[in-house]
């Protein structure tokens, strides 16, 4: 059976693996797109030379869109009038299906990245050519995102970011996506005709790629983790560290993620945001006033360092980031002895057991996942789409629980205007899949103000 196929146009056809040696982040190098058994092969010339970090943004784009690679399959739904080429053999079928199954990756990099927002263009169209969805923040400090799509798309975008030599080294971390969850985010229900289905770990057709100050908002851009950081602990040691009682162990997170799991004996600062963090360092974190005594000669100070000595402090957080920061600002108030989880809870979740496990609870995670557990499992709770928090089954028995509206942790902060508003979004989804409407974010036309509304007067 032969079946013809024609490559849309600036369809990506190739790039080279820029990944450093670390096992972390190191992936093998790309030579083909990624299939299943109804996709189809080509050979083409040999591969392109490394782009160089020399080079524009611009450039650095059209050279992994626009260069051949040796092989490359895509869906039988783009064929049309071209060469033909034979079915995959069931060997490769196999391997086109496991290299086409999605996957989420959160990284980031800090750095001094001053000319981040000519990265971002060039960043965002070749995820939507390569459609890898989710949301990525570039920033005079680095980059830091979360991105979803198949193996080989979300390599060859970490690729493209990491051909940028102050980027290279991405800390990442990567979760599998469940066939179920798959299954969504590749499709559309019944009542969501226009966009992916609301449980999808992202709309499989979106992309954000924003630009601030900060790639993690502490509120001080002055505190950089390239200058001075804590010591990293891999996942495998944390549990001695946090079990030593002279160690001060600190959730950095915000109360709303504290709320559905911590590690044991962490003290929780309940904050609301991260940039609430040094004012709570400064009212509840002070170090040891200095015991000091006066000589009768020349009115000298001796210090007794026992009692002076700062905590041996270790903290975490869900992938790590908030950590580089708040490990950098305890460093800048005298702080010495400052450890933090490397990889966060999510690569301590993947890595120990739960039969080591001194993880109680669920991990929130800032995607439509919500939650996961030991083994980056799907977690149990759900998303109020009033408040952005996690909510239960026993918080949606609630009377306080209105889908997409409300739950009992906001229902008395918001207004009955604000509910009414929600509802009103509420229904927008449940009509259209899409909130504001089919036409949202299309400019009209100058047919569009020619033509007379039924219901204009």
């Amino acid at each position: 059976m032969l079946i013809r196929y024609r490559a849309p146009p600036l369809f990506p056809l190739g790039m080279v693996s820029p990944f450093p040696s670390s096992s972390s982040s190191s992936f093998s190098s790309l030579s083909s797109f990624s299939s299943n058994s109804n996709l189809i092969s080509f050979n083409f010339s040999p591969s392109f030379p490394i782009p160089r970090p020399f080079l524009s943004f611009p450039s650095l784009l059209s050279a992994f869109l626009h260069k051949p690679c040796r092989s490359m399959t895509h869906s039988v739904c783009f064929s049309g009038p071209s060469p033909t080429a034979p079915i995959h053999s069931s060997s490769e079928e196999s391997e086109d299906v496991e290299s086409a199954s999605l996957v989420v990756v959160s990284f980031y990099k800090f750095a001094d990245f001053p000319d981040h927002a000519e990265f971002r263009l060039p960043l965002k169209k070749l995820c939507e050519e390569l459609r890898v969805s989710g949301g990525i923040i570039l920033a005079p400090e680095g980059i830091n995102g979360s991105i979803c799509g198949s193996r080989e798309s979300v390599q060859r975008v970490l690729g493209f970011i990491q051909s940028d030599e102050r980027l290279k080294g991405l800390r990442q971390v990567e979760t599998p996506v469940s066939p179920e969850e798959e299954a969504i985010h590749n499709g559309h229900t019944s009542s969501s005709p226009l966009a992916a289905g609301e449980d999808a770990p992202f709309r499989w057709d979106h992309v954000r790629v924003k630009l601030k100050k900060e790639i993690v908002t502490l509120g001080m851009p002055v505190i950089s983790p390239v200058e001075r950081v804590g010591q990293y602990v891999k996942p495998r040691d944390w549990n001695a560290l946090i079990s030593d009682p002279d160690t001060v162990v600190i959730d950095v997170r915000n109360h709303y993620e504290t709320r559905i799991g911590k590690f044991k004996t962490a003290v929780d600062p309940c904050t609301t945001a991260f940039r609430d963090f040094p004012a709570w360092v400064e009212d509840k974190l002070q170090l040891p006033k200095l015991d000091c005594k006066h000589s009768n000669q020349g009115g000298e100070e001796t210090v007794n360092p026992k009692e002076s000595s700062p905590p041996r402090v270790a903290m975490y957080c869900t992938g790590g980031i908030r950590c580089e920061k708040a490990s950098s600002y305890l460093l800048s108030k005298g702080f010495k002895e400052v450890y933090h989880l490397e990889g966060g809870i999510l690569k301590y979740l993947e890595e120990v057991p739960k039969s080591e496990s001194l993880w109680e609870g669920e991990c929130f995670v800032f995607d439509k996942r919500v939650s996961v557990e030991h083994g980056l499992e799907q977690g149990t709770f759900k998303l109020c789409y009033g408040c952005k928090q996690p909510v239960s089954d026993a918080d949606m028995e609630s009377p306080e629980w209105e889908y997409g509206v409300s739950c009992p942790y906001c229902f008395s902060t918001k207004s009955e205007e604000e509910k009414e508003r929600a509802r009103a979004r509420q229904r927008q989804f449940e009509t259209w899949g899409i909130i504001g409407g089919p036409d949202k974010g299309r400019r009209p036309t100058q047919n569009d103000d020619n033509v007379s509304h039924p219901n204009s007067v």
